[in-house]
């Protein structure tokens, strides 16, 4: 496994232990066990975890999930722990830094940013570099469902367009910001937002970001 996906993956893993299986989570209608079962499937379950992104294939993934998140929630955090079985494709390190490292940072602070006490984690340049490396080749997969443009904007001046269209918003912030407003957590995602009024409300309130 990749550095980034590594660390990330141990520290989704501590941070579910600690928070236990019935605390609240960013996304809706999960508690910390639904997430560590979803995380377990996605890498464990390739037969089900195409219901993530195919909606024919979701009551299969339901009904996966749904056996996983009986598991005894000990067995579901080592099973994070240990990374993926050998047949799975993110078991390959390309993968891994590819789809992990985002994944398990969003689902991380799926979990820190659900306590009414969060602070945003202060994260290296190089993280954040390879955040922004990620986000700027899905960007537009990300914002596909905005209903306005958008532009994605670090504080130095790189951008990158998410959804072309008028009037445009442009969000700024750190690249982990970004990532978790792309990934339709903008409640919670620490950046500035400017353009036309009504398209910002419109932005913040839409749930068609990520995928």
């Amino acid at each position: 496994m990749s550095t980034h996906a590594k660390r990330e993956r141990l520290l989704l893993a501590d941070l579910l232990e600690a928070e236990g299986p019935d605390a609240p989570t960013l996304c809706e209608g999960w508690n910390t066990r639904d997430l560590a079962a979803h995380v377990v499937v996605r890498e464990r379950r390739p037969d089900a975890a195409g219901g993530i992104l195919v909606k024919q294939l979701a009551p299969r993934l339901e009904r996966v999930m749904t056996e996983f998140a009986a598991k005894p929630y000990e067995e579901l955090i080592q099973l994070i722990r240990t990374g993926p079985p050998r047949f799975s494709p993110f078991s390959l390190k390309q993968i891994d830094e590819a789809s992990n490292a985002i994944e398990f940072y969003v689902h991380t602070e799926d979990v820190r940013r659900a306590r009414p006490d969060w602070v945003p984690r202060v994260l290296d340049p190089v993280f954040q570099d390879a955040l922004w490396s990620r986000l700027e080749r899905t960007a537009r997969l990300m914002g596909r469902g905005a209903p306005t443009g958008l532009v994605l904007r670090r504080p130095d001046g790189q951008t990158a367009v998410a959804h072309r269209g008028a009037p445009v918003v442009t969000v700024t912030g750190e690249p982990s910001e970004l990532v978790l407003f792309a990934h339709g957590r903008q409640t919670v995602a620490d950046v500035e937002v400017d353009g036309d009024k009504d398209a910002i409300t419109k932005l913040r309130e839409t749930k068609q970001l990520g995928l």
